[in-house]
């Protein structure tokens, strides 16, 4: 359990100890270059989840995968659902790295994507430590193939933050290949632009049918059985939905004091809207597994809005250091009662890492 904790802890501290980032492009939007220590935590990232070993709910369905590359050649596999991640399966097989070889290369594009998106906010150590506890060590490390097509969509979110919706809609297409319920992201373009709508909407509807016909049209039939008209039950997802619910509603209390850019204000609006209504839904739906899958697409709502909520509730600029400890107690309290009273933490502890043989 150390491990998990130190990886919380090291952003954490940061976080309360270092000032909001002021350096702004000209449409509002921050710079994401990287620097020495953001270059080690995504090394830091890539390793613990790539070097994993039997840690992870879903560890052992992960190797169905790579039975079926090591009979498969190339053709067979881009035929399947989720190409993307079955290919990734057979260029391991090829080269005789493996289960390290997937989760590695999967923990390297989610923490790229992550790291992309923490650094576009104000206070990314402060997102890095919200993202921890859930987003990395739930999703990251226990659902791969989601967690890549998150972190894929992560880079889409910052591109179309800066309005560049031909970007968005190439990661999550790609997103898709991996996970397929990602293509369900991509009628936020439309949504969310201003200037060339009706020709977006065009784009986006031709794209979404083909992106549809190719990454799910076979798979539909089977995830609205598996999800919806069988009313399968995830446990916990109550709570997880909750908890995109509450930054939320923080988003729409605040929304007239936030500091963003036009098109990154209408993003999150609508990221919060969808959180609400699903939290919501929970209520009157028996698919409690499908609002709980489509709720990790809207887990960056956390990280954006706790990274900008310091400046909301104190003065803006400032280090506001009170109001981050808060946030960085709320998440440790996740992390402790996830870890003692989580009914499948125990697929996660303790942290074993693949030292070879």
């Amino acid at each position: 359990m150390l491990p998990y904790w130190l990886l919380f802890l090291m952003p954490a501290l940061l976080a309360i100890t270092s000032p909001p980032s002021r350096k702004v492009r000209r449409d509002g939007t921050r710079f994401t270059q990287s620097d020495p220590i953001w270059v080690f935590m995504l090394l830091l990232l890539t390793i613990m989840i790539g070097f994993r070993y039997r840690v992870g709910g879903d560890w052992g369905a992960y190797f169905e995968y790579l039975a079926f590359a090591a009979t498969s050649d190339l053709r067979e596999t881009l035929l399947m659902d989720d190409p993307g991640f079955r290919f990734l399966n057979l260029l391991s097989i090829w080269l005789g790295f493996g289960i390290i070889g997937v989760n590695t290369v999967s923990g390297l594009i989610f923490s790229a994507g992550l790291l992309a998106f923490c650094r576009s906010l104000p206070r990314p150590w402060l997102a890095l430590a919200v993202a921890v506890p859930y987003l990395v060590i739930v999703v990251g490390m226990g659902y791969a193939r989601q967690g890549v097509a998150i972190g894929l969509v992560l880079l889409g979110l910052v591109a179309l933050g800066r309005q560049k919706w031909i970007q968005f809609i190439f990661w999550v297409l790609l997103a898709a290949t991996f996970h397929k319920t990602a293509v369900m992201l991509l009628p936020i373009v439309a949504l969310t632009m201003t200037r060339n709508r009706w020709l977006i909407i065009l784009l986006v509807g031709v794209t979404g049918a083909l992106g549809y016909q190719v990454l799910l049209g076979d798979a539909a039939e089977q995830l609205i059985s598996n999800y919806v008209e069988a009313e399968l039950q995830s446990g916990g997802a109550l709570i997880r939905l909750g908890m995109n619910a509450l930054p939320a509603l923080l988003f729409l209390y605040y929304r007239k004091r936030l500091r963003v850019s036009p098109s990154e204000y209408r993003i999150w609006r609508l990221f919060a809207l969808i959180s609400v209504g699903m939290f919501i839904g929970f209520f009157g739906s028996g698919a409690s597994t499908a609002l709980d899958r489509m709720g990790l697409y809207m887990l960056p709502l956390q990280l954006f809005v706790f990274s900008h909520l310091p400046d909301l509730m104190g003065r803006y600029g400032k280090q506001n250091s009170g109001i981050v400890s808060m946030i960085v107690a709320y998440y440790t309290a996740i992390l402790f009662v996830w870890f003692n009273f989580g009914s499948f933490s125990f697929a996660w502890v303790p942290y074993r890492m693949h030292l070879g043989g």
